[in-house]
């Protein structure tokens, strides 16, 4: 298990090529969520925005899911009144995947404001998404202020929740309350952003 938690995490390290880069302004996009609509980076000016990278398929977005945890964070941020937008990047789009994850999203009782299918991985290649879970939090101002895990426990167990600190959750009551992000920038852990093999980075 170890030895796949260590491939998992090596294919999710670094984002020297990504264009999005922390204390700088995010990166703009333009995606198609599971219900066709476009919605556009644009729609959310003056707005905290946060960007998950997620797989259904993938062990680490599953410990989050099926404990109920990242539901639970994602209600959290939207309460206070923050745009979640849960991205899933692939090569392939067809509108019965788009259903598929719509429903998975609400069988895990999941309340992202939008999930974003990222057809052909132009969104994650832009901002380097690696792995899923990959986080992003962007301020009112546009600003990237925090990229990187949802916690500090990079483990597939979802007993490692209760014990960890929730980078998110931490970059924007920090954020909120008018304070720098202590940690602007972690390490990504999951598993790897699935990108088609033509124009890859």
């Amino acid at each position: 298990m170890k030895a796949i938690v260590a491939t998992f995490m090596l294919a999710a390290a670094g984002t020297a090529s990504a264009q999005a880069v922390v204390g700088q302004t995010a990166p703009s996009f333009t995606a198609t969520d599971v219900a066709g609509k476009t919605v556009s980076s644009s729609q959310f000016k003056g707005k905290y925005v946060v960007l998950e990278w997620f797989n259904p398929s993938c062990p680490f977005v599953q410990k989050h899911y099926n404990s109920g945890n990242m539901p639970a964070v994602q209600k959290y941020a939207v309460d206070k009144g923050v745009v979640w937008l849960s991205v899933h990047t692939t090569y392939e789009s067809t509108s019965e995947e788009a259903a598929a994850l719509g429903n998975w999203m609400k069988s895990h009782k999941a309340t992202p404001s939008s999930v974003l299918v990222d057809a052909k991985g132009t969104m994650g290649k832009t901002y380097g998404a690696k792995a899923t879970p990959h986080m992003y939090v962007i301020d009112p101002s546009g600003k990237l202020v925090y990229a990187g895990a949802i916690d500090s426990k990079p483990t597939a167990n979802p007993a490692d929740i209760k014990t960890a600190t929730n980078y998110v959750v931490q970059a924007l009551d920090e954020s909120l309350a008018g304070k720098a992000v202590s940690k602007p920038v972690t390490q990504a852990y999951g598993c790897s952003v699935k990108y088609s093999w033509t124009g890859l980075w």
